[in-house]
């Protein structure tokens, strides 16, 4: 009789193109376990949206192996402790998991198959981390030359189906009761805003593709402008693994080829301009790769000396982070990205690098707080694009923006027509007309319940230039 094989889920929480799944059913019995692994994450386990989400895709994803006759199996504690254990219950000594990068990911998989056969398959990227290299073999530290090397060895493996079949063990472990693990809030209930933006699991995650293969042609000239639903909103299904990188890319090629049109399909600017999204997916997690601790220390270290206000010790810098998490800073457009954030789990991406900038630069608080933040507050938090995507915008990355480059969040609102934007989650400010709506203070229209800015955008410019000239003469 073929041995039972265990199926070790994390961010790839679906049945079809999981190259984990499909090659251990291939091999015998399926027992599919999500382990919740608080420990190993340690300061990086998941935060409230992530939690939130993570609950109803288990509970979506358990419905889709009851369709196949299968179970999922939920165990919560140390990751290769809890699969030893299972092991042992169920007499395998094959575990199947898809590669993932994250350094506590790497160090527990290194663990685990010191102990049990473990079988490592890549699944959620376009191609496998480490795979794209520069001539002489080397890993890329720069995203341009990066998205070229791999545009070229494109496309991708072709995906991978669903299981015809999931054999079912002799007997079904122990599982906890999903329920009993206290992903959602209750006290407060404080997701009803997510609930009403989101819809969740695999199935959920495939809808939104096919809209989004029917709009994507929009992308590169609406995808700056947050008034607009010209994004594909796929980034949490993605980072949850309800749908892959190549089933997206593929499903792309493959309306192109039914419509007709399929000698545009690589041409299309807002696919391209997309195709680069999902390779930036891939150049984060190779940043990580190289660079581990890239969510908690600066890659220029002369950014070590920068002289960051610390809200642990400056009442004022506290006062001004707790008005950028509430969006009470007296920028519309930052204002309307953080309450964004809060009541849906999610922000548009060009209001992400607004209110990360203003954070950083115009408030001069250190860019590992904001990326603390997101991660406790975006539903797809993500260890390698987070990190890599705040070092992008502080200045302190390999691969970045100058920290000398300050966007003016207020040019940005009018810029990027963030009018409707703004109205729709800021609602003191929903009467005003444009252009009022962008800086309602200067024009004399802010209305009495919205706060006047906290900081005086030329006046917080100036603070910070002088304290990168500090650190440059050192």
């Amino acid at each position: 009789m073929p041995q039972t094989q265990i199926v070790w889920l994390r961010r790839d929480l679906r049945l079809a193109d999981n190259p984990a799944l499909y090659h251990a059913a291939k091999a015998g019995p399926v027992i599919a376990v999500y382990v919740l692994d608080d420990e190993s994450p340690k300061h990086h386990a998941y935060g409230g949206a992530s939690r939130w989400w993570l609950h109803h895709s288990l509970e979506s994803l358990a419905e889709s192996f009851a369709t196949k006759g299968s179970r999922l199996i939920l165990r919560r504690g140390e990751a290769v402790a809890e699969l030893a254990k299972l092991a042992q219950e169920v007499g395998a000594t094959t575990v199947h998991c898809n590669r993932h990068y994250e350094p506590w990911w790497r160090k527990v998989q290194g663990k685990l198959a010191e102990r049990l056969d473990l079988q490592c398959h890549d699944g959620n990227y376009l191609m496998p981390p480490g795979s794209v290299t520069t001539g002489s073999g080397g890993q890329y530290k720069i995203y341009t030359p990066f998205s070229r090397a791999l545009r070229a060895q494109l496309p991708p493996r072709d995906e991978l189906p669903v299981p015809e079949k999931l054999g079912a063990p002799a007997s079904w472990p122990a599982s906890d009761d999903l329920a009993a693990w206290n992903l959602l809030p209750t006290r407060p209930d404080w997701a009803g805003g997510l609930r009403d933006f989101w819809q969740v699991g695999e199935e959920a995650a495939h809808r939104r593709m096919h809209w989004w293969a029917d709009h994507v042609d929009d992308y590169h000239d609406k995808r700056n402008n947050p008034s607009e639903d010209k994004v594909s909103r796929l980034s949490p299904h993605l980072h949850f693994g309800e749908i892959s990188p190549i089933q997206v890319w593929h499903a792309h090629h493959a309306r192109k080829q039914r419509s007709g049109s399929a000698d545009d399909a690589r041409t299309s600017e807002g696919w391209s301009t997309y195709e680069g999204e999902l390779i930036w997916r891939d150049f984060a997690t190779n940043t990580i790769c190289q660079f581990p601790d890239y969510a908690t220390a600066n890659h220029r270290k002369e950014f070590d000396r920068f002289p960051w206000r610390d809200p642990a010790t400056d009442e004022a810098a506290a006062r001004d982070l707790k008005a950028w998490q509430q969006g009470r800073t007296g920028y519309p457009i930052v204002d309307a990205g953080m309450r964004q954030l809060w009541q849906t789990g999610w922000m548009h991406n060009r209001v992400r690098m607004i209110t990360a900038s203003f954070l950083i630069k115009h408030l001069l608080i250190d860019w590992r707080v904001g990326e603390q933040w997101f991660w406790d507050t975006l539903v797809d938090a993500d260890y390698a694009s987070n990190a890599t995507n705040w070092q992008w915008v502080a200045g302190t990355g390999g691969d970045s923006n100058m920290f000398s480059r300050i966007m003016a969040p207020l040019s940005q609102s009018e810029k990027f027509d963030a009018a409707r934007y703004i109205r729709t989650y800021v609602p003191e400010l929903k009467g005003i007309d444009e252009p009022y709506v962008h800086d309602p203070e200067e024009f004399g229209r802010r209305p009495a319940g919205y706060p006047r800015k906290i900081v005086a955008h030329r006046a917080a410019r100036e603070r910070a230039l002088a304290a990168l000239k500090a650190i440059k003469q050192g």
